[in-house]
């Protein structure tokens, strides 16, 4: 089962030009099911519809309560921005979390959980995009607990561990991203833990999502980092089923000199179950 998470930079810069390198990577690499974040709708139209019809994927979407407040940056009033899912296998539930964030600061962060009717196993997933600004980790740290409870209210059921997808806009050894994992401090739910997905990457192979070689990324907000995950929960379902079996970056670079995103995207296979686990990502 091929999984990925991407934040898609809305309608910044050169947005037309972006969405068919968008599509170019997704199709390339024929991923089962995919997180989304920073997806635009406007004037009818919805990139998560556009990209699901233009692959034959089932898809769902959640918009943002403040979208406003990032029309202003780009001056298009009516403009949403949201979380998606693409999916191989139908979307058979949905919810949407708000996260917790100070008045002040509101810009309608979400999670967005779907259910999927995987071959075997219905698989719980979920997509999030975390507050951004470099100071807030004590606010992310309140969005990763009221995440990890929504998790654990939506896991059970099937024998496919949950996984959560995004942007998590946090480095990998952050106060928050140990919270949520659990693994390396108490966890918020009690006994549940995640395994990181880049944990089984090579560790010589590009790590960044966040990365200055990007044009889109601003000069001056630190390093390049991995700030987007793929988190699985942990241990495996029965006979194994959600190991995580490869893991690496794409949409790393440009599409006939454009380049998707500001972010480069995680791909992570894993372990599905069913004939010999086999795997239905290309």
């Amino acid at each position: 089962m091929r999984i990925m998470t991407w934040n898609l930079w809305w309608r910044f810069g050169p947005w037309a030009e972006r969405q068919k390198a968008i599509l170019a990577v997704l199709r390339e690499l024929r991923p089962d099911v995919v997180g989304l974040q920073e997806v635009w709708a406007a004037d009818g139209e919805n990139l998560a519809e556009w990209l699901a019809g233009e692959l034959g994927l089932h898809w769902a979407w959640a918009a943002s309560p403040a979208s406003e407040r990032w029309q202003r940056r780009i001056g298009e009033p009516g403009t949403e921005v949201g979380n998606a899912v693409l999916s191989r296998w139908p979307v058979v539930e949905t919810e949407v979390l708000r996260l917790p964030t100070p008045a002040e600061l509101d810009d309608g962060r979400l999670a967005l959980y779907t259910r999927l009717a995987a071959p075997a196993h219905d698989v719980p997933f979920f997509t999030v995009h975390l507050t951004s600004q470099l100071h807030l980790s004590a606010v992310r740290g309140e969005q990763v607990t009221a995440l990890a409870e929504f998790v654990a209210a939506h896991r059970a059921g099937t024998g496919f561990p949950p996984v959560v997808t995004g942007d998590f806009n946090a480095w990998p050894d952050s106060d928050e991203i140990r919270r949520f994992c659990g693994l390396r401090t108490a966890p918020v739910v009690p006994g549940q833990v995640f395994f990181d997905a880049w944990e089984y990457a090579d560790p010589a192979a590009p790590y960044a999502t966040w990365d200055n070689a990007n044009p889109y990324v601003p000069a001056g907000l630190g390093p390049s980092v991995r700030v987007d995950y793929v988190h699985v929960g942990a241990p495996a379902g029965p006979g194994g089923i959600g190991t995580v079996l490869a893991v690496r970056r794409a949409g790393a670079g440009p599409v006939n000199g454009v380049w998707p995103s500001d972010h480069a995207a995680v791909v992570a296979d894993l372990a599905e179950g069913g004939p010999a686990g086999s795997l239905s990502g290309g």
